[in-house]
């Protein structure tokens, strides 16, 4: 992520992605000879703006993207929160190749394999990718990277943030605040797959290897906003067998967040351990941090899915 700025543009950010918040209307609009590869290339970031599919197939490598780009025959992805802005000079990590050609889009990607759209423009800054193959359509909203609010698409996606490294471990606790149960926890974990909202927590000493503890409690949690503040956001923890646990969250940098406990009045920092790299294909270390290669997690829709009314013409 890049440095978090203290104000973020109500502007821009009003104006970004409204897409998320409209109906998509399909008008075919095409520039008069304009070509696929130029018009692919016509944004160097395109957003996928998951809640605006239309149809119930699922193509992977869409869901898990966050920003997709083309250039010259190589698909690039934003795959991951951690490091968005800055991972690939913005673009992402390479995640596959791809060939345009008559309004038809062929991607073969690294993990996922083959696949095949055919071309829409909606209009100067959308474009539908309809994959015939499940009758979905994915619509891709367009930006330059120095247009495009890094920061808001990260603090919308706390959620998803917090999947990205294998544990979170406590590294500080003030000194003022009451004592509470949960000043013995000292590492957290939250969980990409399955219904997306699981946690763990332990009070294991402090510096073991991510792969060594032993986790003492689970249960599911949740991410809300606070009105008013976009940098700060709510995390609660249903624990199984214990009470609620409520905190502020706000993020320090891109592997560092802070835990305020109402009830106690005491904060907390936590130290993301063990970063997950979503899609890479091999084991990598970055410098003395160990990167973990994961390809499960994919974005959830916020709203429920609708059918696609495009109709399949590809010659079969």
């Amino acid at each position: 992520m890049k440095t978090i700025k203290l104000l973020l543009s109500f502007t821009l950010i009003s104006t970004l992605f409204t897409s998320c918040y409209t109906e998509v209307i399909v008008d075919d609009f095409v520039e008069p000879g304009i070509t696929v590869n130029q018009l692919l290339s016509s944004h160097e970031l395109w957003y996928v703006d998951i809640n605006s599919t239309q149809g119930f197939g699922e193509t992977p490598f869409l869901q898990k993207a966050f920003t997709i780009s083309f250039i010259n025959g190589v698909v690039y992805a934003n795959n991951n929160i951690v490091g968005l802005g800055d991972n690939g000079d913005g673009f992402g990590i390479d995640i596959g190749e791809y060939d345009a050609y008559n309004m038809v889009l062929d991607v073969s990607h690294d993990i996922d394999g083959f696949e095949t759209f055919d071309v829409f423009q909606i209009d100067n800054n959308t474009i539908e990718l309809y994959n015939p193959n499940n009758d979905t359509s994915y619509f891709l909203d367009g930006y330059q990277r120095s247009n495009f609010d890094y920061d808001f698409v990260f603090y919308d996606n706390i959620h998803y943030f917090l999947q990205e490294y294998e544990a979170w471990e406590k590294t500080f606790t003030s000194e003022f605040g009451v004592l509470n149960e949960f000043d013995n926890e000292n590492y957290l974990q939250f969980l990409a797959g399955g219904n997306d909202s699981e946690f763990r927590s332990s009070q294991d000493n402090n510096g073991l290897n991510v792969n060594n503890i032993l986790w003492d409690y689970t249960g599911v949690y949740g991410v809300g906003n606070i009105s008013g503040n976009d940098l700060l956001k709510t995390l609660t923890l249903d624990y199984d067998s214990l009470d609620n646990e409520y905190f502020e969250l706000s993020v320090i940098n891109d592997g560092k967040i802070e835990l305020f406990h109402p009830s106690s009045e005491t904060v907390y920092e936590f130290v993301g351990r063990g970063y997950i790299q979503f899609l890479k294909t091999a084991n990598t270390k970055e410098g003395d941090k160990t990167t973990n290669i994961k390809a499960d997690k994919k974005r959830k829709f916020k709203k429920a899915r609708v059918e696609n009314p495009r109709e399949n013409t590809r010659v079969k």
